[in-house]
């Protein structure tokens, strides 16, 4: 039987993660208070309904209680997205997830029960700050401030080369990086070998401080460099 989600708030946020719970397999039930969100996401959910999600009576009628899980993802209204937190836990839904726009929201929805808060914009911008200044970094999760989890792909100089060629193998290479996962096609090489050869397309998943990915990056511009050095001694 697929897991249930219910996500309550069809806004950009609420409505990309309800269709990608779907594409996953679980059946999603969207709530949003306007009529025309609902309207455009009817075919694209298991199930789309325009109701007040601050209302316990509409809840229960909803049968919120017997899904696995549900996340409030209401974004500007911060009273309404407590309330539907509040009501949620206290109709005994199994895991509640909540959206929040700053710290205090954040500690709020907390006190009042959520299993877990998020912050979308403030994530989304560490994100972008690590793949703009980096190009070979394709997705970026932060750990903690100075060391996250990238899929990256490897500089042109790896390519041809073992993990342990280039630094990379072990579980520490020199570089204090591990590479968890390469992903080549269609299946994925997990925990790979220190003899594992990097082919073009590959594409690492790493895990390790920023700083020491991005040197990485910069020892093909050092070999460049001094491979034409070299050439113009020749």
């Amino acid at each position: 039987m697929p897991k249930q989600a219910v996500v309550i708030g069809m806004g950009r946020f609420g409505a990309s993660l309800a269709r990608e719970l779907f594409q996953m397999g679980y059946d999603v039930l969207a709530v949003d208070k306007e009529e025309q969100v609902t309207q455009d996401l009817t075919d694209q959910l298991t199930y789309v309904v325009r109701a007040n999600a601050t209302s316990e009576s509409v809840l229960r009628e909803l049968g919120v209680a017997n899904f696995d899980l549900a996340v409030v993802a209401i974004g500007t209204d911060i009273q309404a997205s407590i309330l539907t937190t509040v009501l949620l836990k206290s109709l005994g839904v199994k895991e509640v997830i909540a959206r929040a726009n700053n710290p205090l929201h954040a500690q709020t929805l907390e006190r009042v029960g959520a299993d877990k808060v998020l912050f979308p914009e403030l994530e989304e911008g560490i994100r972008l700050a690590h793949t703009l200044f980096n190009p070979d970094v394709l997705e970026y999760v932060e750990i903690t401030p100075d060391f996250g989890l990238s899929k990256f792909r490897p500089p042109e100089h790896a390519i041809g080369r073992t993990l342990e060629e280039v630094g990379l193998g072990g579980t520490r290479d020199r570089y204090g990086i591990s590479v968890i996962a390469i992903r080549r096609g269609r299946e994925p090489i997990l925990l790979p070998s220190k003899d594992e050869q990097i082919r073009e397309g590959d594409i690492l998943l790493v895990i390790g401080k920023d700083e020491l990915l991005d040197r990485v990056r910069k020892r093909d511009v050092s070999n460049q460099t001094s491979a034409k050095a070299a050439s113009r001694e020749s």
